[in-house]
């Protein structure tokens, strides 16, 4: 069976994954280190940062979260697969 998913998709998956991951860590820091104002910066930086992949990533391959967290084309993109969480 031959692999049809565009490359573009696993990178932007990928930076989402570790852009998620500082933003892990970050929280976990400022939630012992609350006054660290260049952790809040780096925080906030990374927030943007992923709104933004997250946006490309949408963009080209619908959406990323349900519930009305990311908005649909037409038609409905939830039948497009892979869906995040099978990759």
């Amino acid at each position: 069976m031959e692999n049809t998913v565009d490359p573009k998709y696993y990178e932007l998956m990928c930076r989402l994954q570790e852009t998620d991951f500082v933003l892990i860590e970050l929280t976990l820091y400022l939630d012992t280190h609350p006054d660290d104002m260049n952790a809040i910066q780096q925080f906030n930086q990374m927030a943007m940062l992923r709104r933004q992949i997250a946006f490309d990533f949408e963009q080209q391959f619908g959406p990323l979260l349900q519930y009305g967290h990311s908005f649909s084309r037409y038609p409905w993109d939830w039948k497009n697969d892979p869906w995040p969480w099978q990759v």
